[in-house]
């Protein structure tokens, strides 16, 4: 069998991340288990950190902090920062979960995030995330293949191809089960999918439990040049940036001005990122304070190291539709495999300026990797990133970018197979290339 080109490789390799990392708490230990092999070393948050030289990461709930400091690294070595988020637009079950009517079980889930709800209706879907217990212990859960939200026949709807009208708390109520629900707990069945420990569901004191598709990523097209999977906003940046990491932490570069080489892959950025690990949470920057505190800088020193920093906010765009196309700019057109986008807004809901834009310019053609500009049609307002959010908190300068998306927040999204893999490969470079 012939080499598969390292765009291919790659995106095998993110269908397999995806298929990992269900839920933010997946995602956070898919990545942590990826980097131990490695050679990082998992620190304790509660503990002190010996600093200096190596490679590092911490978990917090869903959200993970990875570096690497270098030998030459000292008390005003800025820091290169990958900012990605490992949530997604979904459904999280709601306390007193089992519910049901006229012989189903059903599931009471409340919408996270801004999800396409249609895009999740008739398909076979599982629960994931972390159940808590009583004594603080914690457990990751995924079930198989487990829930749909039926839609109604067009028998009896006639009307439903000229409108569908889904109501969030009458009709994203999905089923799982026959049965009376006095008789049934769906939080048996999180129980039971507990790999390596037998879980009381009686001793479960609180979850965190999120919906996600069970359909396998796939490659398709006329030319095999279309992926297809659930979470690829924002999976394809965190695993971009987890995979350029580990890169350029296995070159052993030993550039006298390289960085220091940060990835933040946050949770919750799809609901504001207000949370102990979210972008305007203080992880981040708890983080940074402790490597420089290791490096044995003053107050003063670790403003000049920010000031020296730089962060790339990588977080799934928009390519142009090519049947809706009028909901685009006019005269730009992202398309899949033309690239990483470099994100633009004239009002801040993406951090790029003049000197964010000639950077990444600067990286793409260093790594021969091509990129495309995106901003949103004036009449339509863009969503937001991480990116303000990380300028705002600790006053680096960020450029936003990201992989082209269609679909993007459905229960399934489409890129090109080329672009993860050149976003990957302008990361690496970032990291071990001085600002």
């Amino acid at each position: 069998m012939p080499n598969q080109s390292p765009a291919a490789d790659h995106i095998q390799d993110l269908g397999a991340f995806v298929s990992a990392s269900p839920s933010s708490f997946h995602a956070a230990h898919e990545a942590g288990r990826r980097l131990a092999d490695a050679g990082f070393t998992r620190l304790d948050e509660l503990e002190p950190w010996d600093g200096g030289a190596g490679r590092y990461f911490i978990i917090r709930d869903g959200a993970l902090i990875a570096w690497v400091v270098p030998e030459h690294a000292g008390p005003t070595t800025g820091f290169h920062i990958l900012g990605a988020h490992t949530d997604s637009p979904s459904f999280k079950l709601k306390p007193k979960p089992t519910t049901g009517a006229y012989g189903w079980l059903q599931a009471g889930v409340e919408v996270y995030g801004g999800p396409l709800l249609n895009s999740w209706l008739d398909r076979e879907l599982r629960l994931a995330g972390r159940l808590v217990m009583l004594d603080g212990t914690e457990h990751l859960a995924a079930t198989g293949p487990l829930l749909r939200f039926p839609q109604l026949a067009i028998h009896l709807d006639r009307a439903v191809n000229d409108g569908l009208t889904l109501d969030k708390q009458r009709h994203m109520n999905p089923v799982w089960g026959l049965g009376n629900p006095a008789d049934f707990d769906v939080l048996r069945v999180l129980a039971s999918s507990v790999e390596g420990a037998s879980v009381d569901p009686a001793r479960i004191g609180g979850y965190d439990v999120v919906i996600a598709d069970t359909q396998a990523p796939a490659v398709f097209g006329g030319s095999g040049e279309f992926f297809a999977s659930g979470r690829l906003d924002n999976l394809s940046s965190t695993h971009a940036g987890l995979a350029a990491l580990i890169a350029h932490a296995s070159s052993g570069s030993a550039d006298a001005a390289a960085p220091i080489a940060v990835l933040a892959a946050f949770d919750h950025e799809e609901i504001g990122s207000n949370s102990r690990s979210g972008a305007c949470g203080p992880i981040l920057e708890d983080v940074l304070v402790r490597i420089s505190d290791g490096l044995g800088a003053s107050v003063s020193q670790r403003r000049q190291a920010l000031a020296a920093s730089f962060c790339v906010s990588a977080d799934a765009g928009h390519a142009v539709h090519p049947n809706y196309a009028e909901r685009h700019d006019p005269a730009n057109h992202p398309v899949l495999n033309g690239g990483p986008l470099l994100k633009i807004n004239a009002n801040q809901r993406y951090a790029t300026d003049a000197p964010g834009a000639a950077l990444w310019a600067r990286l793409c053609g260093e790594a021969g990797v091509p990129y495309q500009e995106f901003v949103s049609n004036n009449a339509i307002p863009c969503g937001s990133t991480i990116g303000p959010l990380t300028a705002t908190r600790l006053g680096i300068r960020t450029v936003d970018v990201g992989v082209a998306l269609l679909s993007m927040h459905s229960a399934r999204e489409l890129c090109g197979v080329e672009d993860p893999w050149r976003l990957a490969s302008v990361a690496e470079l970032f990291f071990r290339t001085a600002s």
